[in-house]
């Protein structure tokens, strides 16, 4: 059949036949969410796994101080995206010789969890942290608990306080705020657009050329840890874009006590957005800033992670932190600044 001009007229039915069946492969590759645990029941540890409240286990590595003497503090440490507990390997071992003792669980999705590899949602990842900082507080009852979160840790850290996470205090370490509002809109565009199209896609973050570290002995053995995702999905890569948006929004609601770190040489989490969390940031006593002039995106592994370390026990124990000279300009010559 042909239309008034001799181009050919589609018959309605094929037409909604073309148009249901591109719906349904789009469909069919949407983003992939993780499923919830097996069931709904009350949290409690069970030997070197967390229960959460939908059934899930959440692995975890422990540092404690040595001997039986009651530590001063006790850390919940939050990985980033693709890594997993055993990144808080040094950092669990230095604070537990000063009398911290540090707990790092597996985030759901990442190392040695259920479905690794699949995005289980910002909300899922905000929840277990609070269900994490019940039962801490309940095993360590009258102990100060403290958060850390590296990177997409301090991501969810920052909504989780934002919320309510009871807890001492927070230490944000290089948080992961590269939400939409800083990106340019075509990129924010091109990741709908092709999360729909190929959600699974592996991608490759070493093809950029970002160093997120100057410690390139812990990156070459980052590299060989089969824990460690190195070609994540292309739809988880779009959930921690959604979490960090939530994160960047939850920075005005943050209370002290908090720690801020920094790399002034951090070149995964662009300037920008950082420096838009600092202007977001309250601006009361008991919210510290520390940028480290020298410092990379990994500020705990970097080749001078011990002097970070050592800051973050002494913040923790109440001790003033030495001066630090901070490089003048660092959001100087960020557009809008």
């Amino acid at each position: 059949m042909t239309g008034r001009a001799g181009a050919p007229r589609w018959p309605l039915a094929l037409v909604l036949g073309l148009v249901l069946n591109l719906a349904l492969i789009l469909a069919a590759c949407a983003p992939r969410l993780q499923t919830p645990g097996p069931g709904p029941v009350i949290p409690y540890f069970d030997g070197d796994r967390m229960v959460m409240a939908d059934g899930d286990r959440r692995p975890f590595r422990q540092w404690s101080p040595a001997g039986d003497g009651r530590p001063r503090a006790v850390v919940i440490a939050l990985h980033g995206f693709g890594d997993h507990g055993q990144a808080f390997e040094t950092v669990g071992a230095a604070l537990a010789a000063r009398g911290i003792a540090v707990i790092a669980p597996d985030q759901r999705g990442f190392g040695r969890s259920r479905a690794r590899g699949i995005w289980p949602g910002g909300r899922a990842l905000v929840a277990d942290l609070a269900v994490i900082g019940r039962l801490v507080a309940a095993r360590y009852r009258g102990w100060p608990i403290f958060a850390l979160g590296e990177s997409m840790g301090g991501a969810v850290a920052m909504v989780a306080r934002a919320e309510g996470l009871p807890v001492a205090g927070v230490i944000l370490v290089a948080p992961a705020v590269w939400g939409r509002a800083s990106m340019p809109r075509w990129q924010g565009g091109a990741l709908d657009f092709f999360v729909r199209l190929v959600p699974w896609l592996p991608l490759d973050p070493s093809a950029t050329g970002k160093r997120a570290s100057d410690n390139l002995a812990m990156l070459r053995a980052l590299g060989r840890d089969p824990l460690f995702i190195r070609h994540p999905r292309l739809d988880t890569v779009w959930g921690l874009v959604k979490l960090m948006d939530a994160a960047a929004a939850a920075a005005d609601g943050l209370d002290p006590p908090l720690l801020l770190l920094l790399g002034a040489r951090d070149e995964i989490v662009p300037r920008p957005p950082i420096c838009q969390m600092l202007v977001d940031l309250p601006r009361r006593p008991g919210i510290v800033r520390r940028l480290y002039p020298d410092g990379h995106h990994m500020l705990l592994r970097d080749r001078a992670g011990a002097r970070v370390i050592a800051d973050i026990a002494a913040w923790i124990g109440s001790a003033a932190l030495p001066p630090l000279p901070a490089p003048t300009g660092f959001c100087a010559d960020v557009k809008g600044r």
